[in-house]
């Protein structure tokens, strides 16, 4: 087992990927990214493991999982054949977190070095342009993966970020929820935007603009709640036999993700169970509110959380990025005209940024905390 500590500098992704390339041919060891600082312990992974990845830890306990070779090639090469064939590659993602691993395992299925976009300082769009320029001059399909965050940064920014973002033949967006007001603007600024649903467990992204990639099945099991088989999916969870057990049962792999089956087999994600918020015991869902304030104008990014009220067991609040044209009565009355009252926010909070974790997902912890 190899641990390779990825700070985001162009050489801690050079070392991974040559580990990644050893790990995926079976002449190198299972390859562990890991935070600097932050090494982690657990017995030798089982043959055929090419991968452990700490997931992002969205419920506040982070579990490493376990990724085989084959499911690494098979998430990678129904990538390429869902965006138009293999291609070139920009990593502008944390390579620690698997959106970012992904982009390189596709990279090495390729048979190409990736473009690499220095990220130890974190985004920024004219990073970005510098970055892309070397791979926009190169022939064949070239392609770039981001979160929500990067994407409207580069919307906002303008310039030689967009113009970069734009030269790309497919951007997998994921990670986090993306506001329609912002797919909106990007697709209308001619970025070729590729919404993907997915997680560790899956290897990355399995399902693009609601439909899976070839040989992933999807299923809602009970309460609604997304579960996806196939071969993309992980061995289990390092050194926890039990919990592998109860998340991977019978081959399907349970997300916590609430999830609407479009009647051509579509899948919409409505958000987690665990981001339900119980006010005076109606059930309201996060996602649903923030959606209703990302569409308002000028809204760039909103977050939901419920916080603790004696009377009602929690109240509904909103911290919300933009929108300085809009007062806060205008935003309680799109979501009680969508949503009903129940589910007007009671506190709103305007703030410049979202806190984020992992490979750039809201810190809904962090946000409550802002209260």
């Amino acid at each position: 087992m190899r641990q390779v500590v990825v700070d985001g500098s162009p050489a801690a992704v050079t070392e991974l990927f040559g580990g990644l390339r050893a790990a995926l041919d079976g002449s190198g060891p299972p390859v562990v990214p890991v935070d600097p600082g932050v090494p982690v312990t657990g017995s030798e992974p089982a043959a055929g493991i090419a991968l452990v990845v700490p997931t992002s830890g969205s419920t506040g306990d982070a579990k490493g999982v376990l990724l085989a070779a084959s499911a690494l090639r098979a998430s990678a090469t129904a990538t390429h054949g869902r965006l138009g064939g293999p291609g070139r590659w920009l990593l502008a993602l944390p390579a620690r977190h698997i959106a970012g691993v992904q982009v390189l395992v596709r990279s090495i299925l390729a048979g190409h070095d990736p473009a690499l976009m220095d990220t130890s300082a974190g985004f920024r769009p004219h990073g970005f342009a510098e970055a892309a320029s070397g791979v926009l001059v190169l022939g064949g399909p070239r392609y770039t993966a981001l979160v929500p965050t990067q994407l409207a940064r580069l919307v906002e920014a303008g310039g030689d970020g967009l113009r970069a973002l734009r030269g790309f033949d497919a951007v997998l967006l994921g990670g986090a929820a993306t506001p329609s007001a912002l797919l909106e603007r990007a697709r209308a600024a001619g970025v070729r935007v590729v919404t993907t649903y997915g997680m560790t467990e899956t290897a990355g992204g399995c399902v693009y603009d609601g439909v899976p990639l070839d040989g992933v099945r999807v299923r809602l099991g009970a309460g609604g709640v997304v579960e996806i088989a196939g071969p993309t999916l992980a061995s289990g969870y390092w050194d926890r036999p039990f919990e592998t057990e109860a998340a991977f049962a019978g081959g399907w792999f349970r997300t916590g993700d609430l999830g609407r089956l479009g009647s051509d087999g579509r899948l919409e994600v409505l958000g987690r169970v665990d981001d339900l918020i119980n006010t005076g015991g109606v059930k309201v869902a996060a996602t649903a509110v923030e959606r209703v304030l990302a569409a308002r104008p000028g809204v760039v990014e909103a977050c939901v959380v419920g916080l603790p009220d004696p009377e009602w067991g929690q109240r509904v609040a909103a911290a919300v990025v933009g929108g300085s044209t809009v007062d806060d009565d205008d935003l309680r009355a799109a979501v009680r005209a969508e949503l009903g009252a129940v589910a007007v926010p009671r506190v709103i909070r305007r703030v410049d940024r979202l806190p984020l974790r992992g490979p750039g997902k809201v810190d809904r912890a962090a946000v409550a905390d802002l209260f």
